[in-house]
């Protein structure tokens, strides 16, 4: 569906005291939906969609989510400010919550477009950026990056950055405790290599006490999280929550105060049958959603059972709606 933000139903109230982190190739609106099931509070991002796909490509398509997965936002990648605020303005037409900048990928595609972690090396750009869009939306607009890059890594040019970037108007800032290496490391190294330095960002909080300081990187427990949530205003998880997702499923009650009960593995999978059957209507195949739904398989007898069904099976059935309820049955009791 792609939504309205004139939708009648009342939106969830955002906070980013626990959210999901975008990530490409992963955080489609399939994926998202599939969290929801988990967790109504945790906060939900696209994954990053650039200016160019945006203003020359098919909207449509990159906006679309349903109505269910608020609260949700849109991270963008770009460093055009103009663009950048026309992009902001399709976002809230169609319903998000908040647009985020992307100053944090650190791969050669983005940099060679100036997008992402390259960007921190250009903060009053970054600040420009910002206020752009601030000018065009009534929605948050905030900003995901690192704690440096190579050649910009001492404390004082990240204060420098943050500083200019607040200036812009800016208030909620999601820190990648690491910086990005741009040249020699692959994207996935450059999750792995620089060391995380969770106390870089916990000094951010302590010198800008008035901004929201949400932290990410190689957090995989709430337990953690709860540790965490001691000195900053959020956490991020990435790749643990779509790995792991079933995590999601105490979110609302260990961080949230949420008196609802925990939903099984079983249910929740259960709950996406008719977005499944609908998408399946449409002429979408059924591995298009499974495939993020693999990580429920986890830690109990017949799991890698559910793992096969759902990423093997699929693609020879005829029925596929029949393998997903032999997937469920499997999540029975666990």
């Amino acid at each position: 569906m792609y939504e309205s933000a004139l939708a009648d139903t009342p939106r969830p109230v955002l906070t980013r005291r626990f959210s999901v982190a975008p990530m490409m190739d992963w955080t489609d609106r399939h994926c998202r939906y599939f969290l929801r099931q988990l967790s109504k509070h945790a906060l939900l991002y696209t994954e990053m969609v650039t200016t160019g796909a945006l203003l020359h490509g098919d909207a449509q398509r990159f906006l679309q989510h349903d109505e269910s997965e608020h609260p949700l936002a849109l991270q963008l990648g770009g460093s055009v400010p103009g663009d950048l605020a026309a992009c902001a303005r399709l976002a809230e037409a169609t319903g998000y919550d908040e647009v985020n900048l992307n100053v944090g990928c650190p791969s050669d595609r983005v940099q060679n477009n100036m997008i992402g972690a390259c960007l921190m090396g250009h903060p009053q750009l970054v600040a420009d950026c910002v206020k752009a869009m601030r000018d065009a939306v009534g929605v948050e607009v905030t900003v995901k990056h690192r704690i440096g890059i190579n050649g910009r890594d001492s404390y004082a040019e990240l204060c420098d950055f943050i500083g200019q970037v607040r200036e812009a108007g800016c208030r909620s800032f999601t820190v990648h405790a690491r910086i990005a290496i741009l040249e020699g490391l692959s994207p996935k190294q450059n999750r792995e290599v620089p060391p995380l330095r969770y106390d870089v960002a916990a000094q951010l909080k302590q010198d800008f006490p008035d901004l929201e300081i949400i932290l990410n990187g190689g957090i995989k427990t709430l337990e953690e999280c709860r540790a965490h949530l001691q000195i900053f205003d959020g956490v991020m998880l990435g790749r643990e929550a779509y790995h792991n997702p079933y995590l999601l499923a105490r979110v609302d009650q260990e961080l949230f105060g949420s008196d609802t009960p925990v939903i099984s593995r079983a249910k929740a999978l259960r709950n996406m049958r008719p977005y499944i059957e609908q998408h399946l209507a449409q002429g979408g195949a059924m591995h298009h959603i499974t495939r993020h739904v693999l990580g429920l398989g986890q830690g109990f007898p017949g799991a890698r059972r559910f793992r096969q069904l759902l990423s093997v099976d699929i693609h020879k059935t005829s029925q596929p709606l029949a393998l997903l309820d032999q997937a469920v049955t499997l999540l029975e009791g666990h």
